[in-house]
């Protein structure tokens, strides 16, 4: 059974080298896409069995682009592709239907048979990534369905912590000093009854801010 297959990365160099190894396979790349916009599009579009996306796309939040195609496709199997081994990233990943998080080290047979998994509609999580989540993924949904009080400023350091931002990146994205942007984490994990900034990821994904 042939596979299509739609690369969603924003380096040339990477998505040249995962045609390379598919080559020779019964998978079949029918697209690649640099950006977020034409990886949603091609979607749709190109209609791929499986959809092989990077998690940050020049500067841009591929999480994103997974939830936007999961909107237009809902049972396209997405599999999440990343340099950064972030418990946040994966938390995110799993939340908005993602069925495997591979990090760019892995073996061309472990990517094979993950694009192989997915076109079958499995979900591959290790038991390694969802022990590293299931206390976030856990949190109760009742604290997603009330309204809390969060600040403008809270709400905005919220959705850079749920795109995976550490607190000095965030403080430089939102022009403000690291110690403020600790004391607004602090601030916010206790206003939405979260223990950490994984957990506080997956209740921003169930409130729509991500």
């Amino acid at each position: 059974m042939s596979i299509k297959l739609l690369i969603a990365d924003d380096h040339e160099v990477v998505r040249v080298g995962l045609k390379s190894l598919v080559a020779g396979t019964e998978i079949s790349v029918v697209g690649d896409a640099a950006t977020v916009e034409e990886a949603v599009r091609l979607a749709v579009e190109r209609r791929p069995d499986v959809v092989l996306l990077d998690v940050r796309m020049g500067g841009a939040d591929g999480l994103g682009a997974l939830a936007r195609i999961k909107e237009e496709r809902s049972q396209l199997p997405v599999v999440i592709l990343s340099t950064f081994d972030n418990p946040t990233y994966v938390a995110r990943a799993v939340a908005l239907g993602a069925c495997r998080y591979l990090l760019k080290g892995c073996s061309r047979d472990e990517l094979i048979s993950a694009i192989r998994s997915a076109a079958k509609g499995e979900v591959s999580w290790t038991r390694d990534e969802l022990r590293r989540v299931t206390g976030a993924l856990a949190t109760p949904r009742l604290a997603g369905d009330l309204e809390v009080p969060l600040t403008k400023r809270e709400s905005e350091v919220l959705t850079q912590m749920a795109l995976g931002l550490t607190n000095r990146e965030i403080a430089q994205a939102l022009h403000i000093s690291y110690e403020t942007v600790k004391e607004h984490v602090q601030h916010i994990l206790r206003k939405i009854g979260v223990t950490d900034r994984t957990q506080a990821a997956v209740w921003a994904v169930r409130k729509g801010l991500v």
